[in-house]
């Protein structure tokens, strides 16, 4: 009889049936002494008691500010260390905290906003180039959310003294009426169809995603775990922050965005036992000038995630990054995020070629996408997770939660196949998002934004193979009769109106679209022909 796709993570290692902020008490009672987080850009340190104590001041602001229990709490900033204090603080205090991409133009950002009616936006001022002060000024007109906002840099201690009204009793009365079932964060992720939908997460999902994460990696009070993925991503906030507070490990973020050799300095000077980021990242890493100048011997673990890894890049990781142990984790924001990971011991060729084995306390099958039924093993089918880590649902959305978990199950949309030993590779998606570099985005938003050109009559964006972030957005546009566009037009109109990862790369102009016999476009065929011409003259690069 055949063996069908079907793996179950039995465990002995109980889930953990507890807030974020109970955890993290936990952590302070147990590991007070030692170095919780570092944040080398901004000179920052902090001992799990400083932590601890900081924390409760932000939780006292909150509550000095009326956020209530189920309170939406925006952020919107890269990575800083008051990006952590608020992430906890708002778990003190039964606020749902809303992690805003850094990168959001003003569509996206004013999406967000309204959509899940955020009662408090804490931003940055800036982020690189882009002032948020001014974006925020200019939606506001238009936007009645946030109701409050606190700007980083110019409003932060002034928030932090509106909380030494609040008492440590009156903090406590809060924590006493949350649940680990709780709704706690929000976080948006790019469908195929329309605007972003927000993933609802709980205190147990991420949780405990976050404590089996660092259980898998054999973290321990010992590890300094080197963090320069995104806060506002699952990678940065629970595979980063939560895998080491449950664990007592040390948090140290290099500084606000990726920057190579700031990463390579960290890890020798913090002395890194484990570092994080997508395949894009480490080769940036490997392949800088001064790669060999640096120091890698503390290292031991890590994550790679994000996309497919290169078998030549995990053998330079291993070898020339002395990272041994280091292990692949898939998942989705919907599960929290990881639902497979490959084991710190597994072979190479596994730890390249598929995303690891089930997740301990999960459940995963695969699919036959029209019927349904479970697939034998070493069949394609769609990748289905079941357990703890899936969603509550997506904010404000019935059907499009009831369209993607069925019956308990998170629907991945990924194709993939399992093979005897349970290790599942994927080989595909069924939806149609675009992977760039770690980060997904959706055709359907990028079409929408670019039928509003007036020179534009139809539009349809695919994702093309990149030697670099494994994906790049293509966008073939059907021009109005009689009016002229081009590639430089159509990118300057995006700028500073959508993010930068989602300006189409390439552009091709056409008078129609490959169809089905039924008039359905045919994006596998654009694919295929975009492929083939990507060097040829049929494809303007911006």
């Amino acid at each position: 009889m055949l063996t069908l796709s079907y793996s179950h993570g039995a465990s002995t290692t109980p889930l953990r049936g507890e807030t974020i902020g109970q955890s993290l008490r936990s952590t302070v009672e147990k590991h007070g002494d030692r170095e919780a987080l570092v944040m080398v850009t901004q000179n920052y340190r902090a001992t799990y008691n400083q932590l601890w104590e900081q924390v409760e001041q932000v939780a006292k602001s909150l509550l000095a500010c009326n956020i209530q229990h189920g309170d939406r709490v925006g952020i919107w900033s890269p990575n800083r260390y008051e990006w952590v204090l608020v992430q906890f603080a708002t778990a003190r205090v039964g606020a749902i905290l809303v992690t805003i991409n850094p990168g959001y133009k003003i569509n996206d950002l004013q999406y967000a906003l309204r959509q899940s009616e955020i009662n408090l936006l804490i931003a940055a001022p800036n982020f690189r180039s882009t002032s948020y002060v001014e974006m925020l000024e200019e939606i506001r007109p238009s936007c009645e959310y946030p109701l409050q906002t606190i700007i980083l840099d110019r409003d932060w201690e002034t928030f932090l003294k509106a909380g030494e009204s609040i008492t440590t009793a009156e903090l406590e009365a809060r924590e006493q009426t949350l649940q680990f079932d709780d709704p706690i964060n929000i976080q948006y992720t790019s469908g195929t169809t329309g605007h972003p939908k927000g993933a609802t997460l709980s205190h147990h999902n991420i949780l405990n995603n976050g404590f089996f994460i660092g259980e898998l990696l054999k973290y321990t009070k010992q590890d300094r775990v080197c963090i320069p993925v995104p806060f506002y991503h699952c990678f940065g906030m629970v595979i980063g922050n939560l895998a080491c507070i449950a664990h007592g490990a040390c948090m140290v973020v290099p500084g606000e965005f990726f920057e190579p050799e700031q990463v390579m300095r960290t890890v020798q000077e913090e002395k890194c036992t484990s570092l994080y980021g997508v395949p894009t990242m480490f080769i940036a890493e490997l392949d800088h000038p001064n790669f060999h100048k640096y120091d890698f011997s503390s290292l031991r673990t890590g994550v790679m995630a994000g996309s497919n890894c290169p078998i030549e890049t995990m053998r330079k990781v291993q070898q020339l990054m002395n990272m041994q142990e280091v292990t692949v984790c898939y998942g989705m924001t919907e599960t929290s995020p990881v639902s497979t990971q490959s084991r710190t011991d597994a072979p190479l060729n596994k730890r390249v070629s598929t995303v690891g084995t089930v997740h301990p306390h999960l459940e995963v099958k695969i699919v036959d996408p029209e019927t349904g039924q479970v697939v034998p093993r070493g069949e394609r089918g769609e990748l289905c997770t079941r357990g703890y880590s899936v969603m509550l649902g997506y904010w404000g959305m019935p059907e499009a939660t009831a369209k993607a978990i069925r019956n308990g199950w998170m629907h991945t949309g990924d194709l993939a196949v399992m093979d005897e030993e349970g290790y599942v590779q994927i080989v595909g998606r069924i939806k149609d998002t675009i992977i760039r570099g770690g980060e997904n985005i959706a055709p359907r938003e990028i079409e929408e934004f670019l039928m509003t050109h007036q020179g534009v009559v139809d539009v349809q964006v695919i994702g093309v193979p990149d030697a670099k972030y494994g994906e790049e957005v293509m966008a073939w546009v059907k021009p109005k009769e009689g009016l002229s566009v081009d590639a430089s037009q159509m990118a300057a109109f995006c700028k500073g109106k959508i993010a930068t990862v989602k300006i189409p790369k390439y552009w091709k102009f056409v008078e129609s679209f490959p169809m089905t016999v039924t008039g359905k476009i045919r994006k596998v065929e654009m694919r295929e022909i975009s492929t083939k011409e990507l060097h040829l003259e049929h494809i303007t690069q911006v």
